[in-house]
């Protein structure tokens, strides 16, 4: 430590090793691409651990003097606070110490590092000059979260939102003028036979089925047919009688929209007063709606459920899923729960303690008919399934399946398949008495047989592969295979036996669809690209790609008819699809 009255180089080789540590620890996720899930916190919150050694450096060890040690401790929290005070809304919350500190901190360091040889105060303001520099940054920009290797997405602060571009686009269109002769009944039997009436499709696996398409996108490639600005969300879409129902984030509302799939025009949207912003995963709802008997059902991010009339949108009743499950805040992420309708009830996700992991609502009046106790931790969907010829309703959470009666919640099976963090894919049937079961980054897929013990279920692991770590993105199944994304690089594995066939396919952390009569798979990359696959283990085989939208893609995507439906949480864009000849 330097003495009262005499001013010392500083002793600089604590801060060159910690900041390149700091930088090291925020790449960590590029660097361990098959790490677990949670190896984010490592990124998220690593640099900021490691920088605040740099204080008991500064204070103990640098040779600074006394008042020296004060002004740049007294200074950084000076830096960052002002920085809080004009920073935007959304680079509060958790951003300071994902960000804003460490780069005050790192910055500050690399002053002392490049001036500490300087035998004066200026060393000290210089350092802090840095600081406020780094900043400075992060005071003119927003995020919109991080994409899959959770880097952030940011933007300067002044540019409009998608949020306000799709606003002013939804005003200056107009709504569709709703025809008052129209035939109810007739419409509402065409929503009763809706071809995509909830989350990835009509058999939960996001196949479709009944037309086969063109496998060669160079000679007769998709075909815009419309695109529109749209809300924030992470939703995908529901469809039927021509119609497209999804969610998004209008300015302090969160909403539930009906637009014409023919021309993308709004017919209706209901709107809740609702914000849910979380730094990491970004703004907006992330479930998507369900159609049933005539009706919406849709879950926002903060937890109000709703039944609508799907004619009109107009409200039939409202839930808050907070204070059913009695919960004070919603999960870190959401809630994500895309509702399932079954058996006379909109069951869903709460995360609750004790019974209140999975609550049902009667479909009549919104009231809580039964409650099933589940991990507290996911962003999965409760999903209908068959398996041995009985349904059930399955739910894959941090602790495992959860498999229930449908007219009771009585737990009929919980398998116990832990994973440490987040869990946000759905499970999938095979042969009818096996379940496939993807878990996540670091923890892979599991293929479990199902044979029946009384009025219970017995459970026997076959196989459990890292070759297949999806992320939140679903898998596919497809004659005798396993398609989908390892981390960030999409693959095949044997469903026989979990086994590696290829892996290639450099797509992030997008979405995929089986196009199942085709035997092709459609990809929406993270950044938005439509790539189309053969579905073939032989090896990865790319038949054709094209820029499809332009910024952080995550939604699943739809097709019906010869229709491809794709969003994010800026644009909705309609695709037509050759067939084949």
């Amino acid at each position: 430590m330097a003495s009262a009255g005499t001013w010392h180089p500083l002793r600089i080789w604590i801060p060159i090793l910690l900041v390149p540590l700091m930088a090291f620890m925020r790449f960590i996720p590029s660097l361990v691409p098959n790490g677990p899930s949670m190896i984010w916190m490592t990124s998220a919150f690593g640099p900021f651990l490691i920088g605040l050694l740099v204080v008991p450096w500064w204070v103990l060890a640098s040779r600074a003097r006394w008042f020296e040690r004060v002004l740049g401790v007294a200074g950084l929290a000076v830096v960052v606070g002002f920085e809080q005070v004009i920073c935007h809304p959304s680079m509060r919350g958790p951003l300071p110490i994902v960000l804003t500190i460490p780069m005050a901190i790192a910055a500050f360091a690399i002053g002392t590092i490049l001036f500490g040889g300087t035998l004066s105060i200026r060393r000290t303001w210089l350092a802090l000059g840095l600081a406020l520099l780094a900043t400075g940054y992060s005071a003119l920009v927003r995020t919109d979260g991080v994409w899959g290797d959770f880097s952030f997405g940011f933007d300067w602060r002044w540019k409009q939102t998608a949020e306000q571009l799709a606003d002013e686009e939804i005003r200056q269109a107009g709504k569709v003028a709703v025809d008052e002769q129209v035939d109810t009944e007739a419409l509402l039997a065409a929503l009763g036979s809706a071809p995509w009436p909830h989350f990835r499709g009509p058999q939960g696996n996001s196949a479709q089925t009944g037309l086969r398409f063109s496998d060669d996108w160079s000679a007769t490639p998709p075909r815009e047919i419309w695109r529109r600005r749209i809300g924030p969300a992470w939703s995908s879409l529901a469809v039927g009688a021509d119609r497209l129902f999804t969610q998004e984030q209008r300015l302090v509302n969160e909403a539930v929209s009906c637009y014409d799939a023919k021309a993308g025009q709004p017919i209706w949207s209901f709107e809740t007063p609702s914000r849910f912003f979380e730094s990491l995963g970004g703004l907006g709802p992330r479930g998507t709606p369900t159609l049933a008997d005539g009706s919406i059902y849709a879950l926002g991010a903060e937890g109000i459920l709703v039944r609508l009339n799907a004619v009109d949108g107009t409200l039939v009743w409202r839930a808050d899923l907070k204070a059913a499950s009695g919960r004070t805040e919603p999960p870190m992420w959401g809630f994500s729960c895309s509702p399932c309708v079954d058996s006379g009830f909109v069951v869903v996700h709460a995360g609750g303690k004790g019974d209140k992991g999975i609550i049902a609502f009667n479909v009549e009046d919104g009231q809580v008919a039964w409650t099933a106790p589940a991990g507290e931790m996911s962003y999965s969907s409760v999903q209908r399934i068959t398996l041995l010829d009985r349904g059930y309703l399955c739910l894959l959470s941090n602790s495992g399946a959860h498999l229930l009666e449908p007219a009771t919640g009585k737990s009929v099976h919980d398998y116990r398949f832990v994973h440490q963090g987040y869990r946000a894919c759905q499970a999938q049937v095979i042969d009818g008495n096996k379940l496939l079961i993807p878990a996540g980054m670091g923890t892979g897929t599991r293929l479990v047989e199902l044979s029946a013990d009384g009025d219970g279920l017995q459970v026997k692991e076959l196989w459990t592969s890292t070759d297949m770590k999806p992320d939140f993105n679903d898998i596919l199944v497809h004659d005798g295979h396993v398609y989908g994304f390892d981390n960030a690089i999409f693959a095949c594995i044997g469903l026989e036996d979990g086994k590696r066939k290829w892996k290639g396919g450099r797509y992030a952390k997008g979405q995929a669809l089986l196009l199942a009569d085709s035997g092709l798979i459609v990809v929406v990359s993270e950044k938005g690209e439509l790539v189309l696959l053969r579905a073939t283990p032989e090896k990865h085989d790319e038949l054709g790609k094209i820029e499809a939208l332009g910024d952080k893609t995550w939604n699943h995507p739809v097709v019906v008819g010869d229709r491809l439906y794709v969003r994010n949480a800026e644009e909705i864009v309609c695709y037509e699809l050759a067939t084949a000849g």
